[in-house]
């Protein structure tokens, strides 16, 4: 059996996850990973290469404190286990290039900031009122998307979730009345989708396809698609909000527009 020893004054992660790329490069790879995490003295590190070399194992490591650096080569060359920098060589380039010097600071890759839990608490958002599966998330949405079937509300809203916009979305089906809180929302705070009825009727006959169904059901039918965006229409007219037409748009440009709409009305308004 073979070992390797990770070694990172951090969690080690980029660490491992090179090691164990590089190992698939093996076919016989009948190997040990052992992960030292968060060492950051030059006793616990001694302590390692000692094992590493009364073991037989050879060591890679990230460790971006200087001292510790200095450390693992004195100790690595003075005892010769075999041993490799995965990261002093590519800072040193990146620091001539830029020049600038790296903040050799242990575990940056790993801080999470505000901004990082407003994007996963808005992606959560996102999927717990997708659909309109709760209504009870209209009024504490940052915006709320209303459209028929297949005019990327769900893609749209996952998109703005991470720019840390609460979104939630409703489907706007004839048969089915809205929500009560859809028409209590100020007219800021929802965006209409509309489509042309050929490229919706498109968009549907693929869906339809792909799930294994006929594509003649009623729901790509040009009746059906003409019936519900005159409902559609009707329903945004009633609620007031900003339409966009999203027949030719990529989800980032339908968003990007999106947030140019939501700025003007806001300085409208204020």
């Amino acid at each position: 059996m073979r070992l390797v020893f990770v070694v990172s004054d951090s969690i080690g992660e980029t660490a491992d996850r090179m090691v164990q790329a590089a190992l698939t490069q093996f076919t016989e790879n009948r190997t040990e990973v052992r992960r030292y995490s968060h060492v950051q003295t030059p006793e616990k590190l001694e302590r390692i290469v000692a094992e590493a070399e009364a073991e037989g194992a050879v060591v890679a490591y990230t460790l971006v404190l200087g001292e510790l650096q200095q450390k693992m080569r004195t100790l690595t060359e003075k005892t010769s286990v075999p041993s490799v920098d995965l990261l002093d060589p590519l800072l040193t380039m990146l620091s001539d290039s830029f020049n600038e010097q790296p903040k050799k600071e242990p575990g940056r890759i790993r801080q999470l900031d505000e901004a990082y839990f407003r994007r996963i608490e808005a992606v959560e958002f996102a999927v717990k009122y997708d659909d309109a599966q709760d209504t009870s998330g209209l009024k504490k949405a940052d915006l709320v998307l209303i459209g028929v079937s297949r005019t990327s509300k769900t893609p749209l809203s996952m998109y703005l979730a991470h720019k840390q916009f609460k979104v939630a979305n409703v489907p706007l089906v004839p048969e089915v009345s809205v929500p009560d809180e859809l028409y209590e929302l100020p007219r800021e705070r929802c965006i209409g989708l509309v489509i042309s009825p050929s490229k919706l009727n498109d968009i549907r006959r693929i869906r339809l396809r792909t799930m294994g169904l006929t594509e003649k059901a009623d729901y790509a039918s040009l009746d059906r698609i003409l019936k519900e965006l005159e409902y559609a229409e009707k329903i945004m007219k009633r609620v007031g909000c900003p339409v966009i037409d999203v027949s030719n748009k990529a989800v980032e440009e339908t968003a990007s527009y999106i947030l140019e709409v939501l700025k003007l009305e806001r300085r409208h308004i204020s």
